[in-house]
């Protein structure tokens, strides 16, 4: 989820200051809106390149959203890239694991790893969440965006040029992050 306001978590986001005017000057103070305009955003990844974006403008995505809007184009995104020989890999967010969708993935694609053998919280072993999005949310001009159609274009404009190196790099430390992780049974890596 990205809004036109761009990125700041408070939990992590910390700007250390003599006071609130250094502060400000690097960034630390933030008017955010009470309820700031927003979109939506599915994509994958692989070791060399991404997939089409898939773009929710309005509302929230349910397992029917899901399965109509997402799935369809992993599905030829997938055939396109790999031909009948790949695995789809997805997180644990209920629309991804509702019996439906599980029930779709079963029957179109050539392999998935189903929700009962994927951890259901795997921020670790998910390039997205490891290092992609914050690559993509560095390459957004959030200057420019003013709107959900600038920040629509902006988002676009962005996963254009992620690097793939950096793709390339998230992705083959996949492998020694699911070792590291059997190592720390399933904590998370620090």
């Amino acid at each position: 989820m990205f809004d036109i306001d761009g990125i700041y978590n408070s939990q992590n986001d910390l700007i250390w200051a003599v006071n609130l005017l250094a502060a400000d000057t690097n960034g630390g103070i933030r008017q955010k809106r009470k309820f700031p305009q927003k979109v939506m955003v599915w994509f994958a990844v692989w070791s060399k390149g991404v997939s089409p974006l898939v773009i929710f403008e309005d509302g929230t995505v349910d397992h029917d959203r899901y399965i109509k809007e997402v799935l369809p184009v992993a599905l030829k995104f997938g055939h396109d890239t790999f031909g009948a020989d790949w695995t789809f890999q997805q997180d644990g967010v209920k629309p991804h694991i509702h019996v439906k969708s599980q029930e779709w993935c079963e029957k179109h694609f050539p392999c998935f790893i189903d929700k009962d053998h994927w951890s259901p919280s795997s921020p670790d072993l998910n390039p997205l969440d490891y290092c992609i999005w914050d690559e993509i949310a560095h390459q957004v001009h959030w200057d420019a965006v003013t709107s959900k159609t600038t920040l629509i274009n902006e988002m676009k404009r962005a996963v254009r040029k992620v690097s793939l190196d950096v793709v390339f790099e998230s992705c083959s430390s996949w492998t020694n992050r699911l070792y590291r992780l059997s190592q720390v049974k399933g904590n998370y890596l620090r």
